[in-house]
């Protein structure tokens, strides 16, 4: 499939034209195309196809036309990164095609072959681009695509000018420039092409009209271009005889010790040299502060030097620094070392760029233009000639740079950077101890700069083993100080980037860095700043246009050094009121979208509600919590870094209330028991230290949850004791109620059925008190589930169905899926297998729907156990995907339980020896959760697999601590 856009918009799907309909999916088709491979955002789409009129529900008319798209295309649109992508090789758009052609072009030293590609290149043209898309961003793509077309016919004529085809070229040069009267370079052309022509009297007076017309029309003098070929007309007869050629060499020394980046070297190098086949004119480096980008560069240019007979010229032009280098002094320098006298150096930049290239023209030279503030101060220090080569570094990735190579630097691999520091510490020292020197490279970031210091210090102590410095390392509040040597320094490196910043971007920095944060998206630098989330947006890109920040795809990340900068800058440079606001707001809207996305998730809605209200657009929280399971995923290492800063802080209450809406909109669903615990301590601590007795009660109430969650119940009962000692001193009846509810589960999974059943007697009618249906539903459950284990069915069938129908009022299929269950225990024990078959299957229909995964683990046990005491012995491989699922989520009372089950299922179907060895397994797990009653079954059970096994005194021995269920 191909698409067109250089000419009427068309699609091509082999010899087939696909038809596509008005302007609005051509439109669509050619935003998606200009993009190949790329995701284009839903904002994006909608400012092209709309504009400023966008239809009344334009998402639903955008999702139609990307519905239409697909029927016609099939599976190369798809969804990708908040919008939409074409899944297309570029080169299957001819602009693509056409943008290599010419940049393969332009790589090519012989005018030949650069005139052959660009006229192969201008062959794509079918005539006025995008044809058939109306509205400004088809008319500001069509202008930018013109010019592009534009700028390749004068690079054509220009190769086959000096091919000496000038006498062929007036007619087409004369038409152009009755088209673009005010394009300098077509003149030129002119100029040349009259000369070559041997029409040098029409040359010279063209350039005295052209000149006329700029000045008359522009108010400006002919730029160098044109100049030069004015010049060249009235010297035509000179000669250079007698001249002599200075060679400049002015590279700084190679780096003795440089070590790895071997990929980069061998690519630059042979682009540069042009041994990979393809000679690149310009070579842009980029990187982070202190990625050792000058270091590649001099090592790389002393690779190729031979290659360049007519010299080397460098420069350094102080880009990180607050007043750069101006390119009109670095032309001053050059032309002195091309051997131009300085009587001779013109006064003006225009001037010096024109005699600078003369003076290259025709000559191989290479020239390094180190820690460059820009392309606008790069361009005038490119040379005009084929032959000449350019190394340029920078930390920002200079992809406005016509033509040139962008090679982007990282950190170092481990392998890489360990071999750094033993190359630079010496004497082997580092391979006697690489756990350590492994670990110090780490520490470093793997970042050039910083394991160069590293070793530089170890290197100047000798008598220090390498665990002393990797252990004053580890402080990220004083491991910067560490990091420096000499006239080496992390924190200067840094600090140069972080001076040329806008205001914004360093205050972003400092707070994330203040958060600690390792990844975060764009949005929230709003709350952290005050801002809208599209000031964010454009903040965050200056950070990732700086090198202080990284991006992958939504997602962005900052150095461990650069983060620890940003929490000194931080703390030096902001009062603690200005963090605690900052903190405050971004936990603030943290809260909000946690609690907009439990409502989403399955099991979360019933225990959290949303209670704050985002500050972000509602169109941007829409697409963020589009998948909440995914954007929980994402955040989570920010969520649990705003709860300990807020908890640092001493915001007890917001961070009680973060840590509690975390572990019950995320950690309890996932069981991220270890976040779960972290959060919890970090915030109790906070409100111990405040005197915030709810918030220390609300965190000891959900330390009980998460230990009843890990089946550890002595634990779970002790917090939630001391949980509800806070609430009774602080006379909270309502809290007292939930808290002794979550007790009686606890006492009920350790089997203390009588504690249990009188803590829901106090517990239920003060919940029908409280006029919480919910929390009522669930009591009812639960004193379902305890008269079922102390064999009063008719009360748990009582229970359990005043629990169903309050569920079902409240509109809640999943508590309604979770009594199901819970009733065909009850049909079960009642020895009705029909009725409790039919419960579970009506529970895991429901649960399959809502997709709780653990819950349906449990119902199909359930399930299993009723068919098999009804004789069907099928049900193994449901068991093992539950008890898989299980083991995921750490359940471990679901793993012993269904451990059981398929024991009994062995010995159903006549195996005695795998249910011994699977019911012993389950005993050891009612082991260690210390449950007595379910280790007594399981006795009963490996009782008999002892016996059908032949062994009847070990059989008697096993069931003699046996209990029935």
């Amino acid at each position: 499939m191909r698409v067109g856009l250089l000419g009427a918009v068309e699609v091509r799907d082999g010899d087939r034209a696909v038809v596509l309909g008005g302007p609005k999916p051509r439109a669509l088709i050619a935003v998606l195309a200009l993009h190949a491979g790329h995701a284009v955002s839903l904002e994006r789409l909608v400012d092209a196809l709309w504009e400023d009129s966008p239809a009344a529900d334009v998402r639903g008319a955008l999702y139609t036309y990307v519905s239409g798209l697909r029927r016609l295309l099939g599976d190369v649109v798809v969804r990708a990164g908040g919008g939409y992508l074409l899944d297309l090789p570029p080169e299957a758009v001819d602009v693509e095609l056409f943008t290599r052609t010419v940049a393969e072009a332009r790589s090519t030293e012989d005018p030949a072959v650069t005139a052959e590609k660009l006229r192969s290149a201008l062959a794509l043209w079918r005539g006025r681009p995008l044809d058939g898309v109306t509205g400004s961003w088809a008319d500001a793509e069509r202008a930018r695509l013109e010019e592009l077309r534009l700028v390749a016919v004068e690079e054509r004529l220009a190769a086959e000018l000096a091919l000496g085809w000038g006498d062929r070229l007036v007619g087409e040069v004369t038409a152009l420039i009755e088209q673009h009267p005010l394009r300098e370079r077509l003149h030129a052309h002119r100029v040349t092409a009259l000369h070559q022509a041997g029409r040098r009297t029409e040359a010279l007076a063209h350039y005295r009209a052209a000149r006329a017309e700029l000045v008359e029309e522009l108010g400006v003098e002919p730029g160098p271009e044109l100049r030069a070929a004015h010049e060249r007309v009235l010297q035509a007869d000179a000669t250079c005889g007698g001249t002599t050629v200075v060679v400049p060499a002015q590279l700084p020394t190679d780096i003795a010790d440089f070590t790895g980046r071997g990929d980069d070297v061998r690519a630059l190098a042979g682009l540069l040299s042009g041994r990979t086949g393809t000679a690149v004119r310009v070579v842009a480096v980029s990187g982070p502060p202190g990625a050792g980008k000058s270091t590649l560069a001099r090592h790389v240019a002393h690779q190729v030097r031979a290659e360049f007979p007519g010299g080397q010229l460098y420069a350094h032009l102080a880009g990180t620094r607050p007043a750069a280098t101006d390119p009109a002094d670095v032309l001053a320098a050059f032309l002195r070392a091309l051997g131009v006298p300085e009587a001779a150096i013109p006064a003006g930049l225009d001037d010096r760029i024109a005699r600078y290239r003369s003076e290259l023209a025709g000559r191989r030279v290479l020239v390094v233009l180190d820690d460059a503030a820009g392309e606008q101060q790069v361009r005038p220090l490119l040379p005009g000639g084929r032959g000449c080569a350019v190394l340029v570094t920078s930390r920002q990735r200079m992809g406005a740079l016509e033509g040139a190579h962008q090679r982007e630097l990282g950190v170092l691999s481990e392998e890489e950077a360990v071999r750094l520091l033993d190359a630079v510490v010496g004497g082997g020292r580092s391979g006697r101890e690489p756990v350590v020197a492994a670990e110090i490279a780490r520490l470093c970031g793997r970042l050039p700069l910083a394991v160069r210091i590293a070793g530089a210090r170890l290197a100047a102590r000798p008598q220090w083993p390498l665990a002393q410095l990797a252990r004053r390392l580890r402080s990220e509040r004083t491991v910067l100080s560490e990091l420096r040597v000499g006239d080496l320094e992390v924190r200067g490196s840094l600090a140069l980037s972080y001076a040329g910043l806008s205001g914004p971007a360093r205050t972003a920095l400092r707070r994330l860095g203040y958060l600690e944060l390792s990844s975060f998206a764009s949005w929230l630098l709003a709350p952290l700043l005050g801002c809208s989330s599209a000031v964010a947006e454009d903040v965050v890109e200056h950070l990732v246009d700086s090198r202080l920040a990284d991006a992958s795809g939504d997602r962005y990340t900052l150095h461990d050094l650069t983060r620890a900068f940003g929490r000194e800058r931080a703390e030096a440079e902001e009062t603690r009121a200005e963090l605690e606001s900052a903190v405050t707001r971004a936990a603030g809207e943290y809260l909000a979208l946690m609690e907009h996305a439990a409502l989403r998730m399955p099991g979360a809605a019933e225990v959290i509600a949303a209670e704050s209200v985002s500050t972000l657009d509602d169109s941007l929280v829409a697409d963020l919590l589009a998948e909440p399971e995914r954007w929980f995923e994402a955040e989570q290492t920010g969520l649990v870094a705003v709860v300990e800063r807020a908890a640092a802080l001493d915001l007890s209450a917001l961070a009680s209330r973060l840590a509690a809406a975390l572990t019950s909109s995320s950690f309890a669903l996932t069981n991220q028991f270890s976040l779960w615990w972290r959060t919890h301590q970090a915030a109790l601590a906070a409100a111990e230290r405040t005197g915030d007795r709810a918030a220390e009660a609300r965190l000891l109430g959900g330390l009980g949850w998460l230990r009843y969650e890990q089946d550890r119940l002595d634990e779970s009962a002790d917090y939630y004791g001391r949980a509800l000692a806070c609430w009774v001193t602080a006379g909270d009846l309502p809290q007292q109620a939930r808290t002794r509810l979550e007790l009686s589960r606890v006492h009920r999974e350790r089997g203390d059925l009588a504690d249990a059943i009188t803590l829901l007697d106090e517990t239920i009618p003060v919940l029908r008190v409280m006029d919480d249906p919910v929390l009522l539903a669930r009591a009812h459950h639960t004193a379902a589930l305890t008269h079922t284990e102390r064999g009063d069915l008719p009360a748990a069938w009582s229970a359990g169905d005043r629990a169903r129908r309050i569920y079902e009022e409240q509109g809640d299929d999943h508590g309604v899926a979770l009594v199901l269950r819970s009733l065909s225990l009850v049909r079960r024990a009642e020895r009705d297998w029909d009725a409790a078959i039919g419960l579970c299957e009506r529970a895991l229909g429901v649960l399959h729907r809502i997709g709780d995964r653990l819950m349906i683990a449990y119902t199909t046990q359930a399930l299993a156990k009723a068919r098999l005491r009804r004789g069907d012995v099928s049900t193994g491989p449901a068991l093992r995907d539950g008890l898989a699922v299980c083991n995921e989520m750490q359940d471990s009372f679901g793993q012993a339980l269904i451990t059981r089950t398929l024991g009994e299922l062995e010995l159903a179907q006549g195996r005695p020896a795998a249910a011994k060895e699977l019911l012993e397994h389950a005993l050891h797990w009612w082991d260690a959760l210390s449950l007595p009653l379910w280790r007594a079954r399981t006795l009963r059970d490996l009782s008999v697999a002892h016996a059908a096994a032949g062994d009847p005194a070990a059989g008697g021995a096993a069931g003699a601590g046996g209990a029935g269920k």
